[in-house]
């Protein structure tokens, strides 16, 4: 029938009375991160840097970036290469993005290549996209492939591959069926 006054009682009890009734999860604060660990990415590994007092004969082969400012004798192969103004490859270029502002001589393969104002290129690229830049030196042929980084050469093989008659022209301009 009469309760003693809360107002008497020790510490803890009494605060507790004043506080309204809340949920047990809200009293533990859950850290943010929790949601994003499973769905952040793995942080990206720097670019290795060859620096342009760096002279390499043989081959590259990385599944990361690389930027080249020196000199290379031999291929490359990388997921994005930068060459820089002062580097100079004598090989062939194979990467799923290739950024050329310095001297390549070889051929390139890359699903997106851009050759910057002070791209120096000697020999044939073979790419899904292309850009270049006014300024540009290129020497070669330029070939539009779906998958340039399969290393089969063109268009040729893929008609034949499918059974497509192609077209061929005389020297007198007659067109013939093959």
């Amino acid at each position: 029938m009469f309760s003693k006054s809360k107002i008497n009682d020790p510490g803890p009890k009494a605060a507790e009375a004043t506080k309204p009734a809340t949920p047990e999860t809200n009293a533990a604060p859950k850290p943010q991160s929790d949601f994003k660990s499973g769905t952040t990415p793995k942080a990206k590994p720097p670019a290795s840097v060859l620096s342009a007092d760096l002279h390499i004969t043989g081959n590259i082969k990385t599944t990361g970036d690389v930027q080249v400012e020196g000199t290379v004798e031999g291929d490359i192969r990388a997921h994005l290469l930068t060459i820089g103004e002062s580097a100079t490859i004598k090989g062939e270029v194979i990467a799923d993005d290739v950024v050329i502002n310095g001297r390549i001589v070889g051929r390139v393969r890359g699903l997106k290549v851009r050759l910057s104002s002070t791209a120096r290129v000697e020999g044939d690229i073979i790419h899904k996209t292309i850009a270049i830049e006014s300024g540009a030196h290129f020497e070669g042929s330029v070939q539009r492939q779906d998958d340039p980084l399969s290393g089969k050469s063109g268009q040729k093989q893929a008609a034949a591959a499918s059974g497509q008659p192609q077209q061929a022209t005389t020297p007198a301009g007659d067109t013939t069926k093959g």
